[in-house]
């Protein structure tokens, strides 16, 4: 499957480029940028003053310096963590995924984690996130008294194995 097919909307009808408004509101802020034609999420960048050191077991708010406007009540913006760090530094997003929900206009700041025994160091430029735009459906929930049979039920947490 070349790209072309693979970006076709989820109703198969054209490529689902999309036009997100970008605000730099600090100095030094990047503008997000795909890092390979086949990414599914930009790079979001440190924009802080100066080098931030997150502790062992220490979290940190770092601002990307951008803010963006998703133009549609059908999108949402993602944070993702950066795989590189999580598994070689131990460097997660302290929420487990970031929402930027449409109608949130100010800076996007990304909550890090530090789960190793070393310090990290982020500087301005380096890395830290990914986010990702995506379609959004909203649910109508409706309040019922029972709900249908399924084989696995309300086994959770571990229920179907790991085999």
């Amino acid at each position: 499957m070349n790209l072309t097919e693979r970006r076709r909307n989820w109703k198969g009808t054209a490529a689902v480029d999309k036009t997100v408004k970008i605000k730099l509101v600090r100095p030094g802020a990047k503008v997000p940028a795909y890092a390979t034609p086949g990414s599914a999420a930009v790079d979001l960048r440190s924009a802080a003053d100066g080098p931030v050191v997150i502790a062992p077991g220490s979290r940190a708010a770092i601002p990307t310096g951008i803010a963006i406007s998703l133009g549609s009540a059908e999108l949402a913006a993602f944070v993702f963590a950066r795989s590189g760090l999580g598994m070689k530094k131990g460097i997660c997003l302290s929420n487990g995924v970031g929402v930027i929900d449409s109608d949130y206009t100010g800076e996007i700041c990304v909550g890090l984690l530090n789960t190793s025994d070393e310090e990290f160091v982020v500087s301005p430029g380096d890395r830290i996130a990914q986010l990702a735009v995506m379609p959004v459906c909203r649910a109508v929930f409706s309040v019922v008294d029972e709900l249908e049979k399924t084989e696995r039920g309300s086994g959770g947490f571990g229920s179907t194995g790991i085999r």
